[in-house]
C-alpha cells in the first residue's frame, strides 16, 4: 500500500497536470492555425488557447510558435511566387472576386442600414403613442407614492413622541420606586 499523499504533493500534482494541459491547447492551437491557413501569432495564440501571454513566451512554447511562423512564412513566399506563374486569366478571375466581394459588402451594410431605419421608425411610432399615457400613469404612481412616504414620516414622527413620553414616564416610575425604596430601608 503506498503512502498517503500531503495537501502539498496533491497541489503540485495538480498543477503540473493543469501546465501539461495548458501546454497541450497550445500546441493544439498553434497546429490548427496552420491547417486553418491562418497566421500564427502569439496573442492569437494565447487567446485562442485561452492562456497566458507568459505561457506563449516560456521555452518549449516559444520555440514551437516561432518554428510555425517560420513555415508559414516559407509558405506565403512559395505562393508568391506560385503566384507570379498564374495564368493571366486566374489574375482577372480574382480581380474580379475581390470587386464582387466589395460590392456585396457594401450592399449588405447598406440593407443592415435600411433594416435598422425601418426597426427605428416602427418603434418611434409605437412609442410616441403610449408615451403619454405611460406619463400619466407613472405620475400618478409618484404622487401615490409620495403619500404613503408622507404618511409613513408623520406616523413616525407620531411613534417617536409616544416613545419619549413612554420613555419620561419610565423614568419617573423608576425615580419614584428608588424613593419608596429608600423609605422602606430607613
Amino acid at each position: 500500500m503506498s503512502e498517503p499523499r500531503t495537501p502539498a504533493q496533491v497541489l503540485r500534482e495538480a498543477r503540473q497536470k493543469d501546465s501539461r494541459d495548458k501546454r497541450a491547447r497550445v500546441l493544439s492551437v498553434v497546429d490548427q492555425l496552420i491547417a486553418d491557413g491562418e497566421p500564427v501569432t502569439f496573442t492569437g495564440v494565447a487567446r485562442a488557447a485561452n492562456v497566458s501571454h507568459w505561457l506563449v513566451y516560456a521555452d518549449g512554447m516559444r520555440e514551437h510558435i516561432e518554428a510555425a511562423r517560420h513555415r508559414q512564412g516559407r509558405a506565403a513566399a512559395g505562393s508568391a511566387r506560385a503566384g507570379a506563374r498564374e495564368p493571366a486569366g486566374w489574375k482577372l478571375e480574382k480581380q474580379l472576386l475581390r470587386d464582387d466581394n466589395r460590392r456585396l459588402r457594401e450592399e449588405v451594410e447598406r440593407l443592415k442600414g435600411a433594416v435598422r431605419r425601418h426597426l427605428g421608425q416602427q418603434l418611434d411610432q409605437f412609442g410616441a403613442a403610449d408615451l403619454g399615457t405611460r406619463v400619466d400613469e407613472l405620475t400618478a404612481e409618484n404622487q401615490r407614492l409620495q403619500v404613503e412616504r408622507d404618511n409613513a414620516l408623520t406616523q413616525v414622527k407620531q411613534l417617536n413622541e409616544q416613545l419619549s413620553e413612554t420613555q419620561d414616564d419610565l423614568v419617573g416610575a423608576r425615580e419614584s420606586l428608588r424613593h419608596m425604596i429608600r423609605a422602606e430601608n430607613r
